[in-house]
């Protein structure tokens, strides 16, 4: 099938549209239109620092829509996705009252519902079925808030985009909850080729049970925005035939898309209108929002965007997605979007298009992407304007400053690990590993333009935590820039002793006096495969554990000397790494205390994806492969006692190929079967027990 010219873009913009919407709805989630009007006035732009939050925070929203994408790479393509897999990507990526969801608790929230329902081996559609959980649980509003990412893989076929949103959204909900679901998927899918209001609605409504509420309650809609011609006036309409007080539960799905379709009526052509309507609306703000943002960011692109405050600026591209693969965490819209066009390739049966300037992490390639570089303002140093421009045929990120000494200097950068006001935030947990570690080559290609009137020195810089909890600045060697220079600089990244590294970017002074002018980055990409020791750090920092995917009851932070981890039933997981990592060496000596079994983890790609070298109470060393609900030995040998002794433990991942030596003894497998794991963090894993260690030592293949 072919995909639109502008693809990539649309994407882009509905992706940014999600993000602006969830981010801008957040602060005051569940105020009534009442009380957002007293308090606050008309919602028209970005309310966060009156409530004194972050604007980036962790978010079900954004989290659930981004992760739960993944089954169709984890499962195949469309016309092999099921519900069940879709239960199954919960049941890797989600971490029990963590990562993803609101853990509203059994019968009271419905996403919570349904993860106990996975937990317990009720595999979906059952899992959010009414007939499992009844009716007032199952047709909340979750089902609809995830669905983005099914049709912005699918544009322009709005009935494959329904029918991938009604497999999502039944994993938890069922009813009037998975129509909405199906119907906002299908408008948005269609939107990428037409940017008619009417007629999308008509193409959603298509494919839904013209008797259902869903579809009853739009026909009232559309009618009373012909007769109101005033959105305050629809809204009461709204309140007082389908409000709050009409259905039971927290959070039905009935208001909350009733006032999503009247806010797209209203303001099918002004993307910022169509904000301010949502979100004055009250309910389920951001919720609400991010689905309107999402539609309309397709609908207009990034002109439609554009045309209205600075949202963008705020913004910087930046997302935060808390699961278990905690090398997804730290995001932004740029990476999200070329992962998503991909996907929507391989649906559409084509070849994914060439990673932009040769698989770079930072590329800049769309119009006006920062992808979360934001210049950071010191005593005495020089402002930097961000922006994105065309340079010599090319997108680059531009750095254009005045008045910039060389008695200081000026950073600009970007995250790549969780920020300081992670531990400020009122909303979820982030489980989150770096993406840049020892032993990778940082490298960015930098441009001093042409008519650049000054020299300028520039050198990568990292900012990384100490052990108190504060970042520190560590440089590369300056490179002295004059106009029309054009360099590639590179930081091979020093050991740090299990700190994270936090931020990544440059470092600009000028060479002699003051300089005005501009650099550009071309790229920025870190390659490579660490090395590097994870041991407990000196001090008592917040950090060091926060770098950790924890998937345990239990990480210790005062067992003096040793990381230990204890799981009071069933299995969990302590995670570091990211996908990136592929052929590597991973060694630890362990301590088993107490456990069915426990080992160290390698290619991790969440709670049930990895390999291990397992002990277990019966004494067998074993080589497992676990994937989903199968748990496979692919070698095994007896051992002799277990507990509360050190095990030596040495595992080489090569290919297809790995060899594990415990104690001296060798398992080896060869598994290259379609089964196989080919990439992923390392870790430590427990069942029902504790275990501890001194460090994980990575190091590449020789």
């Amino acid at each position: 099938m072919d995909l639109p010219v502008d693809y990539y873009e649309r994407v882009y913009a509905g992706v940014l549209g999600k993000l602006i919407g969830v981010y801008l709805g957040r602060p005051f989630e569940g105020w009534t239109y009442q009380r957002i009007m007293q308090e606050l006035g008309p919602i028209n732009d970005y309310v966060h620092q009156r409530f004194n939050r972050p604007l980036v925070v962790t978010d079900d929203d954004v989290a659930g829509t981004f992760t739960f994408i993944r089954a169709l790479e984890d499962y195949g393509l469309p016309n092999q996705l099921t519900a069940e897999q879709v239960g199954h990507c919960w049941l890797n990526y989600i971490i029990d009252k963590r990562t993803i969801l609101w853990w509203g608790g059994n019968g009271n929230s419905t996403e919570h519902t349904a993860w106990l329902n996975l937990k317990k081996g009720i595999p979906a559609p059952l899992s959010g079925a009414i007939a499992t959980n009844g009716k007032t649980i199952a047709e909340q509003i979750g089902a609809q808030i995830f669905i983005d990412g099914w049709a912005l893989v699918a544009p322009g076929q709005p009935a494959l985009a329904a029918s991938l949103a009604q497999k999502a959204a039944s994993v938890s909900h069922d009813g009037e909850s998975v129509y909405a679901a199906m119907l906002w998927a299908a408008m948005e899918a269609q939107a990428f080729v037409c940017q008619d209001i009417e007629q999308l609605l008509t193409t959603g409504l298509a494919l839904i049970p013209p008797d259902c509420d869903i579809a009853l309650m739009i026909a009232d809609i559309r009618r009373w925005r012909q007769e109101d011609n005033d959105w305050h006036l629809t809204r009461q309409r709204i309140e007082d035939h389908y409000g709050y007080q009409k259905y039971p539960s927290n959070c039905h799905i009935i208001p909350n898309h009733a006032l999503m379709i009247m806010a797209m009526l209203y303001a099918p052509d002004d993307f910022q209108q169509a904000q301010c309507i949502i979100n004055t609306s009250g309910w389920d703000t951001d919720c609400n929002a991010g689905n309107v943002g999402c539609l309309s960011g397709i609908m207009l692109g990034l002109s439609g965007i554009n045309a209205g405050p600075d949202w963008r600026g705020p913004l910087a591209d930046r997302m935060l997605i808390s699961s278990a693969e905690g090398g997804f965490s730290i995001n932004n819209a740029v990476r999200i979007t070329d992962y998503l066009v991909a996907l929507g390739h391989k649906v559409a049966g084509q070849q994914p298009p060439v990673p932009p300037k040769n698989g770079a992490q930072y590329h800049f390639s769309l119009p006006g992407s920062v992808q979360g570089f934001r210049w950071q303002a010191e005593d005495n140093a020089a402002d930097v304007a961000v922006g994105n421009i065309v340079y010599s045929g090319k997108r680059c990120l531009s750095l254009r400053y005045a008045g910039l000494a060389a008695e200081s200097q000026a950073r600009v950068m970007t995250p790549t690990f969780a920020p300081p006001e992670i531990v400020e935030m009122h909303s979820y947990d982030l489980m989150a590993t770096p993406l840049i570690y020892p032993g990778q080559r940082l490298q960015a290609a930098v441009i001093a333009p042409s008519d650049n009137p000054q020299p300028v020195n520039v050198r990568l810089c990292l900012r990384v935590y100490d052990e108190d909890s504060q970042l520190v600045a560590h440089y590369g060697a300056p490179q002295v820039f004059n106009a029309g220079d054009e360099t590639t600089l590179c930081l091979d990244i020093p050991d740090f002793h299990g700190q994270p590294v936090a931020e990544v970017g440059i470092a600009l002074k000028a060479v002699i006096g003051t300089a005005s002018g501009q650099i550009l980055i071309d790229w920025l990409r870190w390659d490579g495969t660490p090395t590097l020791t994870l041991s407990k750090p000196q001090g008592e920092s917040d950090f060091w554990w926060r770098s950790w995917v924890n998937g345990v009851d239990l990480v210790s932070r005062h067992y003096a000397g040793r990381i230990r981890i204890s799981k009071e039933y069933d299995e969990g997981l302590l995670i570091h790494g990211t996908r990136q990592w592929q052929d590597y060496r991973v060694q630890s000596t362990i301590t088993l205390h107490l456990g069915e079994y426990g080992g160290l983890a390698f290619r991790v790609q969440g709670m049930r994806r990895y390999y291990a070298v397992q002990i277990t109470c019966d004494r067998k060393c074993q080589l497992v492969r676990v994937r989903d609900n199968a748990r496979t030995v692919l070698a095994e040998q007896a051992i002799g006692d277990i507990y509360e002794r050190e095990i030596v433990l040495d595992v080489l991942a090569e290919g297809s190929l790995i060899t594990a030596t415990v104690d001296g003894m060798t398992l080896q497998a060869q598994d290259a079967g379609r089964d196989r794991l080919a990439d992923g963090g390392a870790g430590l894993m427990i069942c029902a027990g504790a275990l501890s260690t001194d460090a994980i030592h990575i190091t590449p293949v020789r």
